[in-house]
């Protein structure tokens, strides 16, 4: 079975950050689509996703009308908030396929503001 390049860039970088990330930290998994972006908080000793926050929820969804990068702002504060909640702090964080540039680095960066520490 071949793989996709995209295919092959996830497996790096995730598997990179595995390898080097202790491991009483959790994943910080991004997703960014042309419209929207999520982010999932997911405990790999379990195997199992513990938060997460997008774009696409409601109240989110239903607040005025926001330009992309603001949007991603948006959808870090509330993940920031819900993991403050929980008490996690310490992440990885795990970009997948994207760059750290633009939304991401955005996204990255207010959530450093808000507290997690990667």
């Amino acid at each position: 079975m071949k793989l996709t390049t995209e295919t092959r860039k996830r497996f790096r970088v995730s598997n990179k950050v595995k390898k080097v990330a202790p491991k009483e930290r959790f994943r910080l998994c991004i997703f960014r689509s042309a419209k929207n972006i999520s982010a999932q908080i997911i405990d790999d000793t379990k195997k199992m996703t513990l938060l997460s926050a997008s774009s696409i929820e409601k109240d989110i969804k239903s607040g005025t009308k926001v330009n992309k990068s603001e949007l991603s702002k948006i959808v870090a504060e509330k993940l920031a908030k819900k993991a403050q909640e929980k008490k996690i702090t310490k992440i990885f964080f795990d970009r997948g396929v994207y760059k750290y540039h633009g939304r991401i680095k955005i996204f990255a960066e207010t959530l450093r503001k808000n507290g997690m520490d990667f």
